[in-house]
């Protein structure tokens, strides 16, 4: 039993080291990818605002223009609407964003969409990624993570994969954290970010979702606030090798 107990103690040590790998100050540039406008900012914008407090630069790339997002509004009003407010939250949060071309609802997985993610990876040439966990009950979402995971597994380019969550238990599902961020410095002004998507129900959304979900990941972490992500460890390619 003794020596059961200090296996244990043993093991929980090990993940409360893996969680504590440095993200902040240890990259040069991020891009965190998004399925739709406000997904980046609830996924990870207090960690984004930590990365460019150290001199990391960050993109802001949203998968669509969430075209679906504004009920009794058409597509193409709804685009116009949801990324004005994308460049909004990115210009208080003092990042470059960028719009792909996918669609709200209907985002494909094919050898043109591939190309288009692993193209758009190779000319910004991050050496970390952040996007969202594919298990998820959004299918932009999980386009959106394989999409990603591809263009990390072939490209040349070599950058670390980290997945966030977006709206836990109703959206992204089975997510373990190995990764935390204490955001408790930067939490007000993602907060200020989020707002800016006005047409989105944003307040309530804060309190009933991402407010809980920063509140327990902070619980877990020692701290008030934090952002949780699984890092993704190995390439396809390494676990041949070895």
């Amino acid at each position: 039993m003794k020596k059961l107990f200090t296996l244990m103690l043993l093991l929980m040590a090990a993940v409360v080291l893996n969680a504590q790998e440095p993200i902040v100050g240890k990259y040069k540039k991020a891009l965190v990818i998004g399925a739709h406008p406000d997904d980046p900012e609830s996924m990870c914008g207090g960690t984004m605002l930590k990365l460019k407090e150290q001199g990391c630069e960050v993109v802001c790339v949203y998968f669509t223009s969430g075209e679906g997002g504004i009920p009794g509004k058409t597509a193409q009003e709804t685009a116009a609407i949801r990324r004005q407010e994308a460049l909004n939250a990115c210009e208080v949060m003092g990042v470059r964003c960028v719009f792909m071309t996918q669609t709200d609802g209907d985002s494909q997985i094919n050898k043109e969409r591939y190309k288009e993610m692993k193209d758009l990876i190779d000319k910004e040439k991050p050496d970390m990624v952040i996007t969202h966990w594919p298990i998820d009950a959004h299918r932009d979402h999980r386009v959106c993570s394989v999409l990603v995971y591809d263009a990390w597994r072939l490209s040349k380019h070599s950058f670390d994969l980290y997945y966030g969550e977006v709206m836990t238990g109703m959206q992204t599902q089975m997510f373990t954290p190995t990764v935390y961020v204490n955001i408790d410095s930067t939490v007000e002004l993602k907060r200020k970010a989020y707002l800016c998507h006005e047409s989105q129900g944003t307040a309530a959304n804060i309190e009933k979702w991402h407010e809980v979900i920063g509140r327990m990941r902070g619980h877990e972490f020692h701290c008030t606030h934090a952002e949780a992500f699984v890092k993704h460890v190995w390439k396809s390619s390494d676990m041949l090798d070895r």
